[in-house]
């Protein structure tokens, strides 16, 4: 992956996280707690597909599972978000851009429900039975109510922050085009080109200079 790829996605994961553990896993909401690091992992597989998905999720996973207050094995969830990033970097469009907002809600949906499923089954191989007390029709339907209901202000910014990385804007602005960045914006507001503006004051004044000279001339001569 790119470096700055990797920056950006890192940055974001770790903020995520740090909300989640923060902010929304202390809400004592009923039902699942909204999973703000899912969704950033989907918002990034549906940028960038199905590879930096899965290594994106198998990161966020494995921070998830280290992070305190964690109350189970390492790795379990890494494996649960490193499926989901790689299945849903799957339906990203070759276009790489929705037309509208109903693919991403449908992949949140679908990521929800599919790791609320596969974290409750690998929960059951390695004897975590904590899912069958609280009811896995219950967990499934809060999750999917809460990650849709923080889905909108969070999946749009996400891949809007990846897209701007894919096209790095800073080796944009540190080349040719910084210059014009600030003159479009200028004039944007003014109505006046900077450059434009200056070419032509610059040949008014050699117009103006050289009409001065052939004046001159012309007195010398009589």
């Amino acid at each position: 992956m790119k470096f700055n790829r990797i920056l950006l996605s890192a940055t974001l994961i770790v903020v995520a996280l740090v909300v989640q553990v923060s902010v929304l896993a202390r809400l004592q909401l009923p039902g699942a707690v909204p999973d703000l690091v899912l969704l950033t992992v989907v918002a990034l597989a549906l940028v960038h597909g199905p590879v930096t998905g899965s290594l994106v999720g198998f990161s966020a996973g494995l921070l998830a599972d280290l992070a305190p207050p964690a109350d189970h094995a390492a790795g379990r969830y890494a494996l649960v978000l490193c499926v989901v990033g790689y299945l849903v970097g799957l339906v990203r469009p070759e276009s790489g851009r929705f037309t509208s907002a109903v693919g991403p809600m449908a992949a949140v949906v679908g990521a929800a429900v599919g790791s609320t499923l596969l974290y409750a089954g690998v929960g059951a191989l390695v004897g975590d039975t904590a899912a069958r007390h609280v009811g896995l029709t219950s967990l499934i339907f809060t999750a999917v109510v809460y990650d849709l209901l923080l889905a909108p202000f969070t999946v749009p910014l996400v891949m809007a922050l990846a897209r701007r990385a894919e096209n790095d804007p800073v080796a944009d602005a540190t080349g040719a085009g910084a210059g014009d960045v600030a003159s479009g914006w200028l004039s944007s507001g003014t109505g006046l080109r900077i450059g434009t503006q200056r070419g032509g004051l610059r040949v008014k004044a050699a117009r103006n200079r050289a009409t001065r000279a052939g004046r001159i001339k012309g007195v010398k001569r009589l």
